[in-house]
């Protein structure tokens, strides 16, 4: 899982928002029934990984839309696990600083 958060916050830096989104994507789809803390986290930030690319499309509406299912399920990390807390919190703070410069 270290690569692939290490490689998402990349994309994420890149503005490479779709591909980041597919990093992801790839563990969370077969697991999206599982309402395990880091499954549900793995949503949020696939979430925002769309989010930024809707800002990038020019649909800030739907952009916003989509920020909330992030904030739905950021709240998840603090019961994430021990081995991705350190990861999580890395790709949570990259990615809320990235949403407030894309909508400055």
């Amino acid at each position: 899982m270290d690569k692939r958060c290490e490689l998402f916050i990349k994309l994420i830096e890149k503005e490479k928002y779709y591909d980041a989104h597919e990093v992801l994507e790839e563990v969370w789809f077969p697991n999206r029934k599982d309402k395990n803390p880091d499954i549900l986290l793995l949503k949020a930030f696939i979430n925002a990984s769309v989010s930024f690319e809707l800002i990038k499309r020019g649909k800030e509406a739907q952009a916003r839309k989509v920020w909330g299912n992030y904030q739905k399920y950021i709240v998840y990390i603090n019961k994430c696990s021990s081995e991705n807390i350190g990861n999580f919190k890395k790709i949570k703070t990259v990615l809320e600083s990235n949403y407030a410069k894309l909508l400055s």
